[in-house]
């Protein structure tokens, strides 16, 4: 059975590799370009990775300086994105009460926790900031957006890795159909990029050696895939209960028509392809939806061999063939906790515009991928449902169901 109540999609806001806005990161995307290039830090020379996605612009020098130097760089994604989003949803006029906060993030403050631990260590507590607890906070996205809002019906921050953005949006619309909120402002932000974070990934040989070449380093489905390549960023929507929007005659850009996050319970790390199946099934069944009814998949494809076989075995076993596949990963990097959120967006504006982003640098695609994975140039049509999924450290399993 569904649950009751309908959650349109009223405002949208990204800050990613590909463009300071969410109008230029779908464009980058449908127009095939780049985000990851060659680390130039001096830091970078004694790590074995030498590619990363960061930002196109800083969200610090966006921000008075004074506001900026009291939050972590995810602290100031989340403010930036959300504002954003909220312009684009036409700032509802709703209760401080009824309006609620769902901000999720794989590793919190990391930046403020190994900066202030590297001034503490270098030069004693005298120079540490006095705000060096709320910038590391995992909870301060979140906090920092409710209160820039005045959103009083809470402020929650789900942390499960890589799926955190993605299981913001599926409390954000339990929230809303539970009738605990009119309004949520919900996604991801990650902000790791760090010495510390890249040789960690790497000695779990998670992410890409190339050293050359970046823009093709993340390679999505292809036979020669070595990694996922890390980035930073942050997506956020507002979602609405449908009678509220409808309302103050809203403008949406879909619905949020189903959601399940599961747990595989099995490996910390390894993926898990029936635990896949599980979440794709039951977000389906939640949304009201046949298998036959999705016509776009956001895949989560980091990159990696493992997982992303697994993906595509899951898939397969839910949809069979007949759905196109995109990884926008391919282009952005992986954002990690904000990368659930990215990919919804881009899976609910696929089906806005009738438009798919090609994966990039699929030039050989796995003989195991047996799905309809678009490459080449984004693909055009009229598709009314898109699934989007979310994998995480810990066995976190996320599928959203979009429709337009």
């Amino acid at each position: 059975m569904t649950r009751s109540g309908r959650v349109l999609v009223t405002g949208v806001g990204a800050m990613t590799p590909l463009g300071a806005d969410a109008p230029s990161t779908w464009a980058a995307l449908l127009d095939g370009k780049s985000g990851l290039r060659l680390l130039e830090e001096e830091w970078a020379a004694q790590l074995p990775v030498h590619i990363a996605a960061p930002l196109t612009a800083d969200p610090a020098a966006q921000l008075p300086r004074a506001e900026a130097r009291k939050l972590d760089r995810a602290e100031q994604i989340a403010l930036l994105t959300a504002r954003e989003a909220w312009r684009d949803a036409g700032a509802p006029q709703v209760e401080p009460e009824r309006l609620a906060v769902v901000i999720g993030t794989g590793t919190g403050g990391i930046l403020s926790t190994l900066g202030q631990d590297d001034i503490l260590e270098r030069t004693g507590i005298r120079r540490m900031s006095p705000f060096t607890i709320p910038m590391l906070m995992p909870n301060g996205p979140a906090a920092w957006v409710s209160m820039d809002l005045g959103a009083k019906g809470g402020a929650r921050t789900p942390v499960s890795a890589c799926a955190s953005g993605a299981e913001a949006l599926a409390l954000g619309q339990d929230l809303i159909r539970a009738g605990r909120a009119d309004v949520v402002v919900a996604g991801g932000v990650e902000a790791s990029l760090h010495p510390f974070t890249l040789a960690a990934f790497a000695q779990m040989k998670a992410l890409s050696p190339q050293s050359s070449d970046p823009e093709t380093a993340s390679r999505p489905f292809d036979v020669d895939r070595s990694g996922f390549v890390m980035a930073e960023g942050g997506g956020i929507m507002v979602l609405e209960r449908a009678e509220f929007a409808e309302a103050r005659g809203a403008r949406a850009h879909g619905a949020l028509a189903g959601s399940s996050v599961t747990s595989s319970a099995d490996h910390i790390t390894a993926s898990d392809a029936d635990g896949q199946v599980r979440a794709m099934e039951l977000a389906l069944r939640d949304a009201g939806l046949a298998p036959s009814d999705i016509g776009v998949v956001h895949a989560h494809a980091t990159s990696t061999e493992s997982g992303d076989i697994a993906e595509a075995e899951a898939i397969a076993r839910v949809l069979g063939g007949g759905a196109a596949v995109t990884a926008t990963k391919s282009m952005t990097g992986h954002m990690l906790g904000a990368s659930g959120t990215v990919g919804a967006l881009a899976a609910l504006l696929a089906l806005r515009d009738g438009a798919l982003p090609a994966t990039r640098n699929l030039d050989r695609l796995d003989p195991r991928v047996r799905v309809d994975v678009v490459r080449g140039e984004a693909r055009t049509g009229q598709w009314t449902a898109a699934l989007a999924n979310s994998f995480g450290f810990g066995g976190h399993n996320v599928s959203l169901v979009l429709t337009r």
